[in-house]
């Protein structure tokens, strides 16, 4: 199994330097990681760190909290799109499904999947599963099918839970195969990763990338 490709090497952290995140690019490009995850402030600089090697920038809309309001997640996926981010991890309005906002939900990911779509980007949805019911998690996954968004994504990994293998698997029930899943929040192991690769996860974000490939070498 060619494990790198199925990980986000990610440093989220807003103490991030930019020496580590040339770290984090060096790393992934030694592993074969398929992308790195910065914050926002560091997609030019990784671009630039990334340039001419196979591996993808992705960075975070609306992170961690998802309440940010609509202009600003269009203006920050705009802001990613021109710095030259791959992909966007992009946070639903958690307090709206909480308070069962289903309209909102819809509203506000038709009009950003606008702008994602004409720069043809990737969107990776995170609902926050770890703080969610299940019916919350099953109308989340219905309107994001509906919109045919790239990935579900399960958590910030900000929140007071993150991934989990029952939602997971409660996810992959949901979403057409042509929707994929992203598991991230507490994933730091070999086992753990193989784990979700085997439930079905395409895409696995962590920071603990390096341990999970040092294992996976001993196994």
């Amino acid at each position: 199994m060619d494990l790198g490709k199925y990980i986000d090497h990610t440093l989220l952290k807003s103490t991030a330097s930019i020496i580590e995140i040339e770290q984090l690019c060096k790393e992934a490009i030694q592993n074969k990681f398929k992308a790195v995850c910065v914050p926002p402030y560091y997609v030019k600089a990784a671009k630039k760190f990334l340039k001419n090697k196979d591996v993808l920038v992705a960075t975070v809309i609306g992170f961690p909290m998802g309440y940010s309001c609509t202009e600003s997640k269009i203006a920050e996926i705009n802001t990613a799109i021109q710095d030259g981010a791959d992909e966007l991890d992009w946070v639903q309005n958690i307090a709206a499904v909480k308070n069962g906002d289903w309209e909102f939900i819809e509203k506000e990911i038709e009009i950003c999947l606008k702008v994602i779509r004409k720069a043809e980007k990737t969107i990776k949805v995170i609902i926050e599963s770890g703080v969610l019911t299940e019916e919350h998690i099953i109308k989340s996954c219905e309107i994001y099918s509906k919109n045919k968004v790239d990935y579900i994504k399960t958590s910030t990994g900000y929140a007071e839970q993150g991934a989990n293998l029952r939602h997971v698997e409660l996810i992959k029930n949901q979403i057409p195969d042509y929707i994929k899943i992203k598991a991230s929040g507490g994933i730091r192991t070999y086992e753990d990763a193989l784990n979700y690769i085997n439930k079905g996860v395409s895409r696995i974000g962590t920071s603990s990338g390096i341990n999970i490939i040092i294992q996976s070498k001993l196994n």
